[in-house]
């Protein structure tokens, strides 16, 4: 059987290059120049409602796909984009998807667990578990296939190894193609495959990571696979990474988070979602205030998708209802 770590050859599932966008209003606001700060649409990949998710799915799906592989066995959160678009890479693929989630089947199914129901995904849900915990409960799922004769592939937690930041080792030198100039490109950090792979392409000094809270260490994790993908150790403290934007939890909006929503949406008309890119923007956010992004330099967000998990984020519907109800005039 073929192994993960040996597959080169993706599938493709997305639309590439995505697009480059200036950010000039959101720039000047923030006291950047109107051609210093720009957007790479990761968002606009097509597939599933789109993410950053679709090009690391590219080289895991093609390593299920290459080992004959009948399902696609996968973890997350309720509201795990990386869920949703495993989900729909197995419908594209024609493989059968379970997603392996933490929690209980009581939860509204909103949001991302609207489109997962919509793909044709089965849920196993695994209760109130941690990372270790859910990846033996996706095992266990993998297993029981095995057992009724399927073959499942099992997709790791955010679809982050060394082969799926292949992904966005290929990203970063899209990235220097469109612009060769680039200072820093500003990305929200989960799991750590796409900041790992933008690493490898681009060089440690010109990423910005924004930790979001998916994950306890996530130096570590983007260092380790960033590592495996050039064969070459990285150091953890080598990295530029924000840990101020978690708030009191993953799954809590906390204000500047909300602001970084409101002023991007404002100032550009671009969603963010209140888990990953919003605190990524917020980071962004952070980092001109103190110093760390200048004037005069090009920055690049990358917009990593997830927008789904708006309409699923009880703390960021409850806002912004309160701000339209601020808003709404009466005759």
């Amino acid at each position: 059987m073929t192994s993960l770590s040996d597959v080169s050859r993706p599938v493709r599932l997305g639309t590439w290059p995505t697009p480059l966008e200036p950010m000039p209003r959101l720039a000047e606001s923030l006291g950047l120049g109107a051609e210093d700060l720009w957007i790479k649409r990761d968002d606009l990949v097509g597939l599933g409602g789109g993410g950053n998710k679709i090009r690391k799915l590219e080289w895991l799906c093609g390593a299920a796909v290459a080992e004959g592989a009948t399902h696609l066995v996968t973890t997350g959160a309720p509201q795990s984009n990386h869920a949703r678009l495993t989900a729909a890479a197995g419908a594209r693929l024609g493989l059968e998807t379970v997603l392996v989630l933490a929690g209980t089947p009581d939860i509204a199914a909103q949001g991302n667990l609207a489109l997962d129901a919509l793909f044709g995904a089965t849920c196993v849900w695994a209760g109130a578990v941690d990372g270790p915990a859910l990846t033996a409960a996706a095992e266990e799922v993998a297993s029981r296939l095995r057992a009724e004769g399927a073959l499942p592939a099992v997709i790791p937690f955010g679809g982050s190894s060394a082969l799926g930041a292949r992904g966005y080792a290929s990203c970063g030198h899209e990235l220097l193609m469109q612009d060769p100039g680039l200072d820093t490109v500003v990305v929200a950090v989960g799991s750590g495959g796409t900041m790992a792979g933008l690493v490898h392409a681009l060089g440690a000094r010109r990423v910005l990571g924004v930790h979001c809270g998916a994950v306890s260490d996530p130096a570590g994790a983007v260092a380790t696979l960033a590592s495996e993908l050039s064969g070459a150790p990285l150091a953890p403290d080598s990295l530029r990474l924000r840990m101020d934007q978690v708030g009191e939890s993953y799954s809590t909006l906390a204000a500047p988070v909300m602001d970084a929503m409101n002023r991007t949406a404002r100032s550009e008309g671009i969603a963010l979602d209140p888990v990953y890119t919003g605190r990524a923007v917020a980071g962004l956010i952070a980092a001109v205030a103190d110093g760390d992004i200048t004037p005069g330099r090009r920055t690049v967000f990358l917009h990593t998708g997830g927008l789904p998990g708006l309409f699923g984020h009880s703390g960021a519907l409850e806002a912004t209802a309160a701000d339209l109800a601020s808003r709404s005039l009466t005759p």
